[in-house]
């Protein structure tokens, strides 16, 4: 089934993909950066159910409402929320959404449900990393979810959306309470944050830049390598990632994956000191990406591509660090 890919930056929060998928700009912190994406599926009454995967911050919530209403559909329609793990880009509108979605059941990975159905944990942690007046700025109220209204989906759990099927694979790396859905309709995966992230802005004649993400806490090389090998065994043709938009499934894609999270590994061992680690990390980190993007024929200035790299680099840098530190201390 031919899908609309993300190749080119747009100013237009919503892209119909095709297949029932639209793509929505969350609006965390610039346009372009994280996605959330809605699904309409026929039933066999001929009603229209909807799933929404991701949720984005609580800022999103509101767009997608206006979205739900702009096609015609009642809030009652809505019959999932699914975010692919609890960090909060993907999953701080939950409780929001989920609250003015009446019909609507919470599907979330089983180490997650807690955090949803009681956020105060998330919200210390973050406001403790952020402080209290940028968390409340960035990620505004995290409202709680009741539990009669959560559904965990453990690894192969499948749902029905219409006549199509979501099936839930358990996919450990990232985070360990991450998960990745296959939609049966469109053969694409909803990766979240397992199979890396690429920008528009930095794709290159619509081949995607595509990069791995190994923000804190819960890094693992390996796990990530196999959760990443394990989707690909599906043959999937699109990727749908929330960091940004969908892809293309290519012969290559896992190679390239595979010596990034090698290369990514090998720079965070080469710098054991930890007092001077994490400058030393994020221009090491920088240098490799931005070799790649000349390499792979990047035009944009080296100013211009680091602005749309630094924050990741510098989550990357902090995760390797924690991995690094984990690793040395069960030696």
């Amino acid at each position: 089934m031919a899908m609309t890919i993300d190749t080119t930056p747009s100013d237009k929060p919503f892209l119909s993909l095709g297949a029932g998928i639209t793509r929505i700009d969350t609006g965390f912190f610039r346009k372009g950066m994280a996605a959330c994406y809605l699904m309409e599926r026929t039933n066999e009454q001929g009603i229209v159910e909807i799933a929404i995967v991701e949720t984005g911050i609580a800022k999103t919530v509101p767009l997608l409402l206006q979205l739900i209403a702009d096609k015609g559909y009642s809030v009652e329609q809505v019959k999932y929320v699914i975010p692919t793990h609890v960090h909060l880009d993907h999953a701080g509108g939950v409780g929001g959404l989920m609250s003015a979605l009446p019909q609507a059941t919470l599907v979330i990975h089983p180490q997650g449900a807690r955090h949803m159905i009681d956020p105060s944990k998330l919200q210390a942690g973050a406001i403790a990393v952020y402080g209290e007046a940028v968390f409340n700025e960035t990620y505004g109220v995290l409202v709680p979810v009741p539990e009669a209204r959560v559904q965990v989906a453990p690894d192969g759990f499948t749902l029905p959306l219409g006549q199509s099927t979501l099936t839930f694979y358990d996919t450990p790396g990232h985070a360990r309470h991450h998960f990745c859905v296959l939609d049966s309709l469109s053969n694409g995966v909803f990766t979240g944050d397992t199979c890396g992230i690429a920008y528009p802005e930095l794709n290159v004649n619509g081949v995607p830049f595509l990069f791995p993400t190994t923000t804190p806490v819960q890094f693992d090389p390996q796990a990530m390598k196999d959760s990443i090998g394990r989707l690909l065994a599906l043959n999937p043709d699109y990727f749908y990632l929330t960091h940004y938009g969908a892809i293309a499934v290519t012969p290559d894609l896992q190679v390239a994956l595979y010596e990034q999270i090698d290369v990514l590994v090998q720079i965070a061992e080469a710098h054991p000191d930890a007092s001077e680690r994490h400058d030393a990390l994020c221009e090491a980190l920088m240098v490799n990406m931005l070799t790649r993007y000349r390499e792979q024929g990047g035009r944009l200035s080296e100013a211009q591509a680091r602005a749309f790299l630094d924050a990741d680099v510098g989550l990357n840098a902090q995760g390797l660090a924690i991995w690094l530190e984990r690793k040395n201390s069960t030696r």
